[in-house]
């Protein structure tokens, strides 16, 4: 019998497993998920395999009791972010379970909750569910939630349509009904070069991109004192942030490029296509001085990423079976973004639920608690006996 905040030693091999695999974003991920699908060929479970352009990274999407109704799928991402430069006291692959946690890059954020998944697959094909479980486990969503795009674009293709997604993202097994969206882009600025004694001759690609920064800020500063608010995010509002900036050659040349990546973060409802215009309008103010001076200066903006908000209802298929499954009435909403908005404008029912806190995600010595897997695990052993909706 298992201790009640320990999970179930194949559940945890299966979580180092997959914490010692790197799969930094810029990596591939192929060794893991074929570690993933070799071990559910083995049970004879259906599986669909979706690839990026370079076919270096995989989504994998797998069904138990393919043909019956409805259909849950348990989401999750394989990516990771990266650890260099970050104070690690362990190595960040290594998988290391010590003092009730088990340590390493993903393991919150978040192969812990895919471990579990894989483990229970022989335990929900002994039960015949009489709905389907779908696993969706997919590449990319730590830089704009690419592979899943690519995954639902696949399953609609296919007429795949379940009726619930949850998503295992770390939310200390709460379930969270909403978070906000987060929209990137990249603008790279073209000026004109020329020693800076002469700076009358040049166009100064770095003074013209700090200029649409400010104004980038003062959408910032609209959002923070004059936007709708939404209670129970830690921050209540839409935000802007420029995160990125790069220009500049020397210190007596005035700069011919320059390039910067910001982004917005929306509360559900938000119209973020109405702050990129305007951006776009602040830096076409710009550019008839720019040109007059050098017709090749101007801004270009490049999007980045995309990842919608999420909003649930109360009421909702997932929410409820959610809240069953971890044997609470509490919601909550959560800062981060997922691939849950994704999922939502597939018209699946869907909620963020998972194990581990996003505190600990991205950190160095990031971990999860074994207490938070074995309620994860607990989570997961209610499917059998859950509707699909």
């Amino acid at each position: 019998m298992n201790k009640p905040d320990t999970p179930d030693s194949e559940s945890l091999d299966w979580a180092q497993r997959l914490v010692r695999m790197n799969t930094v974003s810029d990596q591939s991920n192929l060794a893991l998920i074929e570690c993933i699908a070799d071990h559910l060929r083995s049970l004879q479970v259906p599986i669909r395999l979706t690839y990026d352009d370079d076919r270096r990274k995989a989504n994998l999407f797998a069904t138990l009791g393919e043909g019956k109704p409805g259909g849950i799928v348990l989401s999750g991402h394989t990516d990771t972010v990266p650890w260099d430069g970050q104070a690690w006291t362990l190595d960040p692959l290594s998988g290391t379970v010590q003092d009730g946690r088990l340590y390493g890059r993903g393991s919150a954020d978040m192969k812990g909750y895919i471990g579990l998944v894989v483990a229970q697959t022989r335990t929900w094909l002994q039960a015949d569910l009489p709905h389907a479980l779908h696993y969706a486990f997919s590449y990319d969503e730590e830089v704009g939630g690419f592979g899943a795009m690519n995954l639902i674009a696949d399953l609609r293709d296919a007429g795949i349509a379940p009726a619930i997604c949850l998503v295992g993202e770390p939310t200390d097994m709460v379930p969270a009904v909403a978070h906000k969206g987060v929209h990137r882009w990249r603008c790279c600025v073209r000026g004109k070069a020329a020693h800076s004694s002469l700076t009358p001759l040049a166009v100064n690609s770095v003074e013209a991109a700090a200029r649409v920064v400010a104004h980038i800020a003062a959408i910032g500063d609209d959002l923070r004192e004059r936007g709708p608010r939404q209670v129970g995010f830690d921050v209540p509002y839409s935000t802007s942030s420029v995160c990125r900036f790069d220009g500049g050659i020397a210190d007596n040349v005035v700069p011919e490029e320059a390039h910067f990546t910001y982004e917005f973060r929306d509360l559900p409802g938000s119209d973020v296509a109405a702050w990129q215009r305007r951006v776009l309008e602040g830096a076409a103010a710009l550019e008839p001085a720019m040109r007059s001076v050098a017709p090749g200066s101007g801004f270009r903006f490049d999007p980045i990423a995309s990842m919608p908000a999420f909003q649930a209802r109360a009421d909702e298929p997932a929410v409820q079976l959610a809240q069953r499954l971890a044997g609470t009435r509490r919601t909550t909403l959560v800062a981060f973004g997922t691939e849950a908005g994704l999922f939502q404008r597939a018209g699946i029912s869907t909620v963020v639920c998972g194990p581990g806190s996003i505190n600990q995600a991205h950190q160095a010595d990031e971990y999860v608690s074994l207490e938070q897997l074995a309620r994860c695990e607990a989570y997961l052993q209610g499917l059998v006996a859950a509707p699909a909706g």
